[in-house]
């Protein structure tokens, strides 16, 4: 019996196939409800967990090389975010309308924000757009709605605080807008 042939049959081995066997088809399972990466499997053959999985892989060495890690984070934080939000601008609801109105506010604000301290903070944080990724990504989920919990808790105020004080200083006509209260609301009822 070879060292190869004693390796995959070592009781850990196997164990830790079987682990990897039964996370790769509930992976599986969870990318079918997507028709894009079910056409993708159809055309080119290749199961559509490793094409996650490559993606995922491919994303992650392009932040290890530093000129093209500002360009992924910022794709990945751009890209499917617009797709979805012209599917929300066609879909008759108003639900997603709200995830990703919230999501470019929070969005913008952050980019915005960066672009004043980004040398000092690639200083000294070398992996910022590692982590930078991580947290578009969860501002974009709808599982954890990020981008609302960022706005509720940290841009609402700052920016209520600034519309009352420019308010304050110069009064205008009476306008017909969308209060903080009325996103709340669409919020919570997004979220039922």
């Amino acid at each position: 019996m070879s060292a190869t042939q004693k390796v995959q049959q070592h009781p850990a081995f196997v164990q830790a196939q079987n682990k990897a066997n039964y996370y790769l088809n509930q992976l599986d399972k969870e990318l079918t409800k997507y028709p894009v990466l079910n056409g993708f499997e159809q055309r080119t053959q290749v199961p559509k967990t490793y094409l996650v999985i490559g993606g995922i892989l491919l994303l992650t060495l392009f932040h290890f090389v530093n000129p093209l890690a500002a360009p992924v984070s910022n794709l990945v934080g751009w890209g499917l975010p617009a797709y979805l939000s012209f599917k929300a601008l066609e879909s008759p609801g108003h639900q997603d309308d709200v995830q990703w109105l919230t999501y470019w506010v929070v969005f913008g604000f952050f980019n915005f924000t960066e672009s004043f301290a980004l040398r000092i903070v690639l200083y000294y944080f070398p992996w910022y757009f590692a982590f930078k990724t991580v947290f578009i990504l969860w501002l974009q989920l709808p599982t954890f709605r990020g981008a609302q919990t960022t706005y509720l808790t940290v841009l609402r105020p700052v920016l209520s605080n600034l519309s009352s004080s420019s308010r304050a200083v110069a009064p205008t006509q009476a306008e017909t807008t969308v209060t903080a209260e009325d996103l709340r609301t669409r919020v919570a009822t997004a979220n039922e």
